[in-house]
């Protein structure tokens, strides 16, 4: 944009503006000479300071930072999660506080827009969530028949902390007698969505057809997804290798045919990263540094114990074990150790006991520091990283509540990302095949949305202390910023309707009892 002073100087003034223009760039130069602190100049940008001198940052595009970097982060990872503690126990513990044991589906229709009563739209919830656990609680959801919808959703969440992303293919099969769905998931190992011919590698010049391919995901020239390509085989392994393109909406249904779970961190990015990726040195070192006290510790317990000796007798060269005539000499002194037990040394002998002094004192306060350290950066408080909660109450539930910041975060996206396009999936197919009437779900987006909206509950946070916890749950029901749903959600992750039912019925059975000893 031209400033409005300078344009007012060229036209009714030219002299003035050439003069102008002079100061300036006797201004520029004057300050390349002699920097001027302005801004960031005088702390993270500075190029003068002598803690910044050395410090060559170069940071490019997302395909370059991020992109030609992916595999060999995966890679090690990897290793990390089959070699290191403390990396199993962050990928774990993420996984276990965000999925459990599933997500579970709670319908939330609409009624208002649908013209339907509450009564009504409760009915038509429960309807649904029986048909959908039909398929989700089956092993034929899955296209190879191993895992329910419930341990698919585990193993997409950990494919995505260990490699960064998940690939989901939605596939449609015939259904049969004991499955009416003929829904499929099949998750894929990253590694095989990759550029056709590349073993894996990278090409910021790969194409398809003019449309650009990222590490095997094509974007058209506005940078939005077409689809992906994957190989028929891990891209690494010997054998004849094919790639098949998937469209990543189907053009009539506008529906995905495979989802693709990942955490981006910059725009334009296509691929994401391993969720150990900031801290794969650190947890690295830290596990070499471990291995290395263990060694010491367990040398340590061999209790080596050296004779010293003085004589010149002992180091004679000609002594091999055996005499002149080839016969074993046994005259060497025979020394033990055991209990009570007494060993006369010879003269000039003594005894030297190697100490390596370890295990080390020091060691607890560095691996716990050094955990901090990795837990911070993970959002995984340290108390919960190594399982430890050695603070007081208040202490703990405050690092719970931090990490559940984050658990709830994931949760969220995870079930915007897999959870919520599967289960719209599933519910056009069982509206389609007439298990579910849903009058125009199929003709207006609107009225789809609202009969596709849902809940995905899982674990809830646990309770240090149940009585406070339970109290302050009442309290926030009484004076109205809760409800009982919720806070039967939040307490043990139950489901407030059956938790009403049961209790309907234990009351009932209760009530019987009693007026049959009263008839007694």
């Amino acid at each position: 944009m031209i400033n409005v002073i300078d344009k007012f100087y060229e036209v009714v003034n030219p002299q003035k503006a050439l003069d102008r223009e002079a100061a300036r760039l006797k201004l520029g130069m004057a300050r390349q000479i002699n920097p001027l602190n302005s801004g960031y100049d005088g702390s993270g940008a500075s190029r003068t300071k002598k803690s910044m001198l050395g410090w060559r940052a170069d940071s490019r595009s997302a395909f370059e930072d991020i992109e030609m970097n992916r595999q060999l982060l995966t890679q090690r990872s990897r290793s990390l999660y089959m070699t290191s503690p403390i990396a199993i126990s962050a990928i774990k513990t993420t996984r276990t506080n965000v999925i459990g044991a599933g997500l579970r589906l709670k319908s939330r229709i609409d009624f208002n827009l649908l013209g339907i009563t509450q009564e009504e739209a409760d009915q038509w919830e429960k309807q649904v969530e029986q048909e959908f656990n039909l398929w989700a609680e089956s092993k034929f959801c899955d296209a190879l028949g191993l895992n329910s919808f419930y341990e698919l959703q585990q193993i997409a969440l950990m494919s995505w902390l260990m490699n960064g992303d998940s690939f989901t293919i939605i596939r449609h099969l015939q259904p049969t007698p004991y499955m009416p769905y003929g829904l499929k998931l099949h998750i894929i190992e990253g590694d095989r969505v990759c550029n056709p011919s590349s073993n894996g590698n990278v090409s910021q010049n790969a194409k398809y057809k003019g449309n650009q391919l990222i590490n095997g995901v094509e974007i058209n020239k506005y940078g939005m997804v077409e689809a992906y390509h994957i190989c028929n085989r891990h891209p690494q392994t010997n054998g004849k290798k094919e790639w098949q393109r998937i469209k990543f909406i189907g053009d009539k249904t506008g529906l995905p045919n495979i989802l693709h779970v990942m955490e981006a961190e910059r725009p334009e990015q296509y691929r994401g990263v391993p969720y150990l990726a900031p801290v794969i040195e650190s947890i690295k070192q830290l596990t070499r540094y471990t291995e290395a006290e263990l060694m010491a510790a367990v040398i340590n317990g061999f209790f080596t114990v050296f004779i010293k000796s003085d004589s010149p007798e002992d180091v004679d060269e000609d002594f091999k074990g055996l005499s002149q005539e080839g016969e074993t000499i046994n005259d060497m002194p025979d020394y033990k150790l055991g209990p009570g037990m007494i060993n006369l040394l010879g003269a000039g002998e003594s005894i030297e006991i190697a100490d390596p002094k370890r295990p080390n004192v020091n060691f607890d306060g560095f691996v716990s520091s050094m955990c901090k350290y990795i837990g911070a950066a993970l959002e995984i408080p340290y108390e919960l990283l190594i399982k430890s909660f050695t603070a007081s109450y208040s202490a703990s539930r405050a690092a719970l509540l931090e990490a559940w910041k984050a658990f709830k975060m994931r949760r969220t996206w995870f079930a915007s990302d897999f959870c919520q396009p599967i289960y719209e999936v599933w519910l056009s197919e069982a509206i389609a095949r007439g298990r579910i009437n849903a009058p125009g779900y199929f003709e207006n987006p609107l009225i789809r949305k609202a009969y596709a909206g849902a809940e995905w509950n899982g674990p809830a946070p646990g309770q240090l202390d149940p009585v406070k916890e339970v109290t302050a749950s009442a309290k926030r029901i009484e004076i109205g910023v809760s409800t009982r749903e919720r806070e039967a959600i939040e307490i043990n992750g139950s489901d407030f309707d059956r938790n009403i039912e049961q209790l309907t019925l234990e009351q009932e059975k209760m009530n019987q009892l009693t007026k049959g000893k009263e008839g007694a």
